[in-house]
């Protein structure tokens, strides 16, 4: 840029970014520190791990991917000076969604664990100071994020909604042991703030363990699959799943994988499960979660770039996002 002789730069700011440019952050978000957030409303994290994968490998590169393409409505936003919702017919002003991006946890690609604890310190930070969002990596990522949540927040008991074409309650499994992305809603009904019966999962499918919908019973899991979807509607489905998440406890965290929706919708995940969600259908999942009062926490898990060459998975994820930032914080 030339500049003026006074050092100054000339006037030539057009106050709207365009979205292939300058620095990539969630929504084109201010970066900060995650003890900086004391005036935002949400602080974005990213987790570039995929270490604890059983399938295909590459959500290392998910919070990049998602980054660069929620760019896209920070600029319609800006260049339309706000927006209308076509889908729930409500004006949306992001100006009024005061957004920090915190960069990426400091990952260790052969120590899981290691990982684990960085990622629910840094969750932890965000939470004691604003609602946390966090940008996957592998689903084993979800469970110290659960963590850090509920001690950041300075909650007994937490409530879990998960978003899912499988269960990830898998344990002792001979190959992978008892931490992986398989494992990571037993982690967390494990956990000292959570148990199964303040757990809900929508939009399994495909196959599980022998005897599971006796074991759901048995521990109260509150379980809707894909059949269940179908029955009764998306809607009325995740307005159940969060009421029962929600029943007794003092917040719930949202976790979002990307293969709950139909791999010919979103390819770019590490194991494609045929028979999810629409497009449609997911919207209509974070529009609901979205604008429920107990929802405090939110991840995206799962996304890996490089399976989906037409970059419409990392899209629909981070329209995923912010529509449920939007329903929170801003109409």
């Amino acid at each position: 840029m030339t500049r003026q002789r006074n050092g100054s730069p000339p006037e030539t700011d057009p106050g709207v970014e365009l979205p292939y440019a300058g620095i990539e952050t969630f929504l084109k978000a201010d970066h900060r520190d995650v003890d900086e957030l004391d005036e935002y409303d949400a602080g974005v994290v990213g987790v570039p791990y995929d270490g604890a994968v059983s399938n295909r490998p590459g959500a290392r590169y998910g919070p990049q991917a998602i980054r660069r393409a929620s760019s896209w409505w920070a600029y319609l936003s800006g260049y339309k000076g706000g927006l209308t919702n076509m889908r729930t017919e409500k004006q949306v002003d992001f100006s009024r969604l005061s957004v920090a991006d915190c960069g990426d946890v400091p990952v260790f690609p052969m120590d899981h664990r290691r990982t684990a604890e960085s990622v629910k310190a840094h969750v932890a930070a965000i939470a004691d100071r604003s609602f946390p969002v966090v940008l996957g990596g592998d689903h084993y990522c979800t469970a110290p994020s659960f963590r850090g949540f509920a001690e950041g927040a300075g909650h007994d008991t937490v409530g879990f909604v998960q978003i899912d074409a499988h269960t990830d309650t898998s344990t002792d499994s001979p190959l992978f042991g008892d931490e992986f992305h398989g494992s990571s809603t037993a982690l967390v009904a494990d956990s000292p703030y959570c148990d199964y019966e303040h757990v809900s999962q929508v939009g399994i499918r495909g196959y599980e363990s022998p005897g599971f919908f006796e074991f759901a019973e048995e521990t109260g899991l509150n379980l809707y699959t894909m059949r269940d979807v179908e029955d009764r509607g998306i809607e009325t489905v995740v307005e159940d799943a969060v009421a029962a998440a929600a029943a007794e406890t003092d917040a719930v965290y949202v976790t979002f994988d990307i293969d709950a929706i139909d791999p010919s919708v979103a390819p770019g995940t590490g194991t494609p499960e045929p028979g999810g969600l629409s497009a449609a259908q997911a919207l209509t999942v974070v529009e609901t979660l979205g604008g429920h009062e107990a929802v405090e926490a939110a991840d995206l898990m799962e996304v890996a770039p490089g399976f989906d060459t037409s970059e419409g998975t990392q899209r629909l994820a981070a329209y995923l996002l912010i529509t449920l930032l939007e329903r929170q914080f801003a109409e």
